[in-house]
């Protein structure tokens, strides 16, 4: 997205990681803290958080979770959902924030974009299911 929005200047040499900011989270590529960004689309200003997904965070996710209306769930295509994924989504459906499942690396030849977006929902499904 902030390539798309041209944040960046096209003779820009942008690392790989944007918002990574530091060493571990580099080398380790998960989120260790919460950064913020936002691009300019149309006449839209939208703010982008990116938080930790994982429950030793979890504080960090509800402080987060505090400011937003809505949360893009970004699930690796290989992978599939994760328990980062499944502690996100628990925390999620205790704000009632809107979702929008991003399946990421679907150019990957082991990719699975139809059984993660059907694990994803069955997994969004049964937590709202208990909860009831």
């Amino acid at each position: 997205m902030l390539k798309q929005t041209k944040v960046f200047r096209d003779n820009q040499t942008v690392q790989e990681r944007i918002m990574d900011s530091n060493d571990l989270e580099r080398e380790r590529g998960i989120t260790i803290l919460s950064k913020n960004t936002s691009v300019t689309y149309k006449d839209a200003k939208i703010n982008i958080i990116d938080t930790p997904g994982h429950s030793d965070f979890g504080g960090e996710v509800e402080r987060i979770l505090n400011m937003v209306e809505g949360i893009l769930l970004v699930v690796d295509s290989v992978e599939g959902p994760m328990p980062q994924t499944r502690f996100v989504l628990k925390k999620d459906l205790e704000f009632g924030h809107a979702v929008v499942v991003v399946v990421n690396k679907i150019d990957r030849s082991s990719a699975r974009p139809d059984f993660v977006v059907k694990s994803t929902f069955e997994l969004r499904v049964a937590k709202r299911a208990r909860k009831n």
